[in-house]
């Protein structure tokens, strides 16, 4: 079958894609940006085409020919949503039906009956019935928490639970649940496709357990081998003020807490099982909720993350200018632009460069970037908490900590006349998602010589108002400590790695935190290699 997929640079769409081409369909993936997924390892199985859901040609042209249509998007972090959602789903249910496509996936969010919802769980309802009663065969899965690595509901519950000894614990935690692992989410989404031309309805879809969300942190803090949390009940902890909570200890910003702890705040267990009678459950049957959670611990504890929450939005448009602009495009531009040669090869430079970031930090002034990643997090930013989906390497589309990677070029890629590169010079392009009044980009750079290698750093701000143009000024002076910093500290770990010696060797508490971090990291990762997970 053709398949087309939307919302491929997401979560559950960057899993989905090459788990159909696997299967032997033709899979078409819609994005915004095919740049996004050129560096996935599945990008060369599937046929990638620009569009937008909200773009009524290009889904038109996306869904000539197809079979299947799985619709895998949502906009709950911006203004509007509901009625940004709904516009999506009522062009894209028009573009499969004039295109004769036999049937629509979609995936909602599960929710009781007979209660009054949330805006965001009622605008997922909302665009389940839009495709039901679009005269294409429709079946929505429904599903409560998905446990995954790197899943936005998993990284609550992990940070909740790691972070806090000590708990406070507002109403919704005593409400039951029925969490459901990925790898069985995918698995209905794969084997949907073979259900009868007549089938348009919904399928509740959840795991062989149902648990409160008070017994999911319980049971997370025993599979991850932790002390038992105490419990203290705060009755008045509102949703909406647990989603300010949520934001403060855990990665998962406020925009992305709110409809996660929505989905919470009434019982979400299935009402039916319906789709057994369709679709038999994976071998060995569904995957239970400590065995999710091992095999998502063991994901992130060997560097195996798939695809990753932070992963699946950019919070700029298409529209907004490029540090590559001339500076007549976007009006005044402030640059903080840094150099320094070194005596290791471009190699070794690189790899301190692509490293940058989660663990190991920014190379300069640990306290001030700390400091400016916490008031990003008390207004409502993502702040340093994202990390990284990997370790040792970076795509395009990434998340690293408040930026996301716009454009990262080696020596051996084909893209390299946009980005005005020098032969053999390869370079790192990330956009800040801070809350910041303008744009900001830094660009790293190296190229190699004769004597080794050449550093070039650059920052650069797009001001927005008088604004933009007093924070620049404000900060500038910290630039020396920041910038600076960060310039000679990455050439020193490369030579240092030049020397065959430790790039980055901890000291003090950071040296005790990394190797705790090890070694639980290492004890994670264990299972999986026994089990072949």
């Amino acid at each position: 079958m053709r398949c087309v997929v939307t919302g491929a640079t997401g979560y559950i769409g960057g899993r989905l894609a090459p788990r159909l081409a696997a299967e032997g369909h033709d899979v078409r993936c819609v994005v915004r940006n095919p740049d996004k997924v050129r560096d996935v390892p599945w990008a060369q199985q599937v046929e990638i085409v620009r569009g937008d859901v909200l773009d009524e040609e290009s889904m038109r042209r996306a869904c000539a020919g197809a079979d299947v249509l799985y619709y895998l998007v949502h906009s709950l972090s911006e203004k509007g949503f509901a009625a940004v959602d709904r516009q999506a789903a009522m062009i894209s249910a028009q573009a499969a039906r004039e295109a004769g496509v036999s049937r629509i996936v979609y995936l909602g969010g599960m929710h009781p009956d007979g209660v009054e919802l949330s805006e965001h769980l009622a605008s997922r309802a909302e665009v389940g019935e839009i495709f039901l009663r679009s005269g294409v065969p429709t079946v929505v899965l429904q599903a409560a928490v998905i446990l995954g690595s790197g899943s936005a509901s998993f990284e609550m519950l992990r940070y909740l639970t790691e972070r806090l000894p000590v708990m406070l614990t507002p109403s919704w935690v005593h409400h039951r649940v029925q969490p459901i692992a990925i790898r069985d989410v995918l698995h209905y989404l794969v084997r949907v496709v073979t259900l009868p031309h007549e089938v348009n309805r919904t399928f509740d879809i959840g795991g062989p357990d149902v648990l409160t969300y008070l017994q999911m942190m319980e049971g997370f803090a025993e599979v991850a081998d932790l002390p038992r949390r105490a419990m203290l009940p705060v009755p008045v902890l509102t949703p909406r003020l647990s989603s300010h909570w949520v934001n403060l200890v855990t990665p998962v910003p406020r925009s992305t807490a709110v409809p996660l702890i929505d989905s919470l705040v009434h019982e979400v267990v299935a009402g039916e099982h319906d789709i057994d009678t369709f679709v038999p459950q994976p071998e060995g049957g569904l995957t239970s909720f400590r065995r999710a959670v091992s095999l998502a611990l063991a994901r992130i504890g060997s560097g195996q993350v798939e695809t990753r929450w932070s992963g699946a939005n950019a919070s700029y448009a298409p529209s907004d200018p490029l540090p590559s602009d001339p500076e007549w495009a976007g009006g005044t531009v402030y640059t903080d632009v840094r150099e320094r040669p070194s005596t290791a090869s471009a190699d070794n430079v690189w790899h301190i460069v692509t490293g940058i970031g989660g663990e190991r930090g920014w190379y300069s002034f640990p306290l001030g970037w700390w400091a400016r990643g916490v008031l990003d997090r008390l207004f409502g930013g993502v702040g340093l908490r994202r990390g990284r989906r990997d370790a040792d390497s970076l795509k395009v589309g990434d998340a690293l900590d408040w930026w996301r990677v716009e454009e990262c070029l080696d020596d051996t890629s084909d893209h390299r006349d946009a980005a005005d590169l020098a032969p053999g010079e390869r370079l790192l392009r990330l956009r800040a998602e801070m809350k910041a009044p303008g744009l900001a980009w830094l660009e790293l750079r190296v190229a190699p010589t004769a004597q080794g290698s050449l550093y070039r750093q650059r920052a650069i701000f797009f001001p927005h108002g008088l604004a933009g143009h007093a924070y620049w000024r404000v900060i500038a002076p910290f630039h020396v400590l920041v910038f600076g910093g960060m310039e000679r500290r990455i050439v020193a770990a490369a030579e240092r790695a030049e020397r065959g010696e430790d790039p980055d060797p901890p000291t003090g508490l950071v040296a005790r935190l990394k190797d705790r971090r090890a070694r639980r990291d290492a004890e994670r990762a264990r299972p999986a290699v026994r089990t072949g997970t």
